[in-house]
C-alpha cells in the first residue's frame, strides 16, 4: 500500500463524498470521517469492527490505489518511516477484545490495549510477558513495531513471542498465520499470545554507575551468571550518575535468594527494592526528539556513549535494555540533519565489528523528510 493516491482521493468533493460513503457502508454510521489535523495528514481515518471489514476497506483501497496504514493508539505512528501522510487510516480500535484464555494462550484482537488485557488478566493470577513503555499501547501497534520493555530481558521481542497471528494481506485476504515475522503491508486483526502465572515475588536490585565502561562491565558480568533475571535495564543522563536496575522475579524464596547474591555480587552501592526506580519502564523521549535505537552488546555499551559524547560535542542520554542489547540515546535540540547524519555514520562505523547497529527511531517531520528513518523490518 505504498503507492499515492492523492490524485484520485482528492479529485473533487463528488469522489470524496463518494468514498467517504463506502467507508460509512462498511464501518457503519459514525465510523468513517474525514482526517482532521491530529491524524497526521490522513485523508480519512476508517474504524473497522470485523476482520472481514478491514477485508473490504482493503480491497477499496487497492481499487482506488490508496495508500494505507493501520493505526491502534497511535502512540507509535511518529516512528521511523510512518511520518508519510497516508490516505487512509485503519483505526484498529473496534477491534478489541480477548478470548480462550484460560489454559496457557490467549487469543487478544490487535486493538486491545495491552494494560486493559493485563488488567483483567491479574484479577486470574495472570499476566502476559509483555511491558510496552508506550502509554497505550495495543496489541497490533506493539508485534507490528516490535515494542519490548524491559521483560524483553527474559521473554524476548514481542514479535518472536506470537504463537501465531491473524491478518489481512494488502489483497484483502484474511489469513491466520504461525510464520509471520514482520508487517508488510498486513493489517493485524489477531494475535495467539503465551499466558504465565503472576510471579509471587519481584525485586529490583539497584546500583548507581559513574560511567557506560562501568555500566557495561556490571551488565556483562551479571548475565552470565545462573540469575532468573526478568529484566536488566540501565539510564544513563546526560549530567550526573547513571544507573543500573535489574529485576528478580519468581517465589518469595527465590527472589529473596537470588537478590541478595545479586547485591552482594555488585558490591555495597547496591540496594535491594520493592519498587522499581522512577524511570524503570520509560522511555528517555518525547514526541518531538530525535531518538536513535541503537543494538549493541553490553560490554560495547562504553562505545556508544563516548562515540556519541565525542561526535555530538556533549554527553547525549541513553536508556533502555542492556541485558537484551537495545538502547535509546536522545540527540540535542537544534542538530541539522546533515550533522545527524554524521552521529549516525560514526556509530554505524564503531558498530560494524561489534555487531551491533543503528536507526533514527523518530524525528521531528521536517528532519525526518531529510534523513533515512528506521524501518519496520529494522525493529525486529
Amino acid at each position: 500500500m505504498c503507492q499515492s493516491g492523492r490524485s484520485s482521493l482528492w479529485g473533487g468533493i463528488g469522489v470524496s463524498g463518494s468514498l467517504l460513503a463506502e467507508l460509512e457502508s462498511i464501518c457503519g454510521p459514525g465510523a468513517a470521517r474525514v482526517g482532521r489535523p491530529d491524524d497526521s495528514g490522513a485523508g480519512f481515518v476508517a474504524s473497522p469492527a470485523t476482520p472481514r471489514s478491514v477485508a473490504e476497506l482493503l480491497h477499496i483501497a487497492v481499487e482506488r490505489g490508496l495508500s494505507v496504514r493501520p493505526r491502534g493508539s497511535g502512540s507509535k505512528f511518529h516512528w521511523g518511516t510512518g511520518g508519510e501522510h497516508p490516505d487512509l487510516v485503519i483505526d484498529t480500535g473496534r477491534l478489541n477484545g480477548m478470548w480462550d484464555h484460560d489454559g496457557d494462550t490467549a487469543i487478544v484482537a490487535a486493538g486491545t490495549p495491552v494494560k486493559a488485557v493485563q488488567a483483567v488478566l491479574r484479577s486470574h493470577g495472570r499476566r502476559l510477558t509483555l511491558d510496552p513503555p508506550s502509554p497505550g499501547a495495543t496489541i497490533g501497534g506493539v508485534l507490528a513495531m516490535n515494542e519490548s520493555g524491559p521483560l524483553r530481558h527474559r521473554f524476548g521481542a514481542p514479535a518472536g513471542q506470537a504463537e501465531s497471528v491473524s491478518l489481512v494481506d494488502p489483497a484483502g485476504r484474511v489469513t491466520e498465520t504461525a510464520e509471520w515475522e514482520r508487517p508488510s503491508g498486513e493489517v493485524l486483526t489477531a494475535a495467539l499470545l503465551p499466558l504465565e502465572d503472576l510471579p509471587e515475588a519481584r525485586r529490583w536490585v539497584i546500583r548507581p554507575v559513574s560511567t557506560p565502561t562501568e555500566a557495561g562491565d556490571l551488565v556483562a558480568q551479571v548475565v552470565t551468571q545462573d540469575l532468573a533475571l526478568s529484566g536488566v535495564e540501565v539510564d544513563l543522563p546526560a549530567a550526573g550518575a547513571g544507573t543500573l536496575a535489574l529485576l528478580v522475579e519468581g517465589s518469595a524464596a527465590g527472589v529473596a535468594t537470588g537478590a541478595g547474591r545479586l547485591a552482594r555480587q555488585l558490591g555495597p552501592r547496591a540496594v535491594i527494592g520493592a519498587e522499581p526506580p522512577q524511570w524503570w519502564g520509560r522511555y528517555p523521549f518525547g514526541v518531538s526528539d530525535v531518538v536513535l535505537r541503537i543494538r549493541v552488546r553490553s560490554r560495547d555499551l562504553h562505545a556508544v556513549g563516548y562515540t556519541l559524547r565525542d561526535v555530538v560535542g556533549l554527553p547525549v542520554p541513553v536508556r533502555g535494555s542492556a541485558g537484551a542489547g537495545v538502547v535509546h540515546a536522545v540527540l540535542p535540540h537544534g542538530l541539522s540533519a546533515a550533522r545527524i547524519g554524521d552521529v549516525v555514520v560514526a556509530l554505524k562505523q564503531v558498530l560494524l565489528g561489534r555487531g551491533g547497529r543503528v536507526v533514527v527511531l523518530t524525528a521531528p517531520p521536517e528532519l525526518a523528510a531529510q534523513m533515512e528513518m528506521a524501518r519496520p523490518e529494522d525493529l525486529l
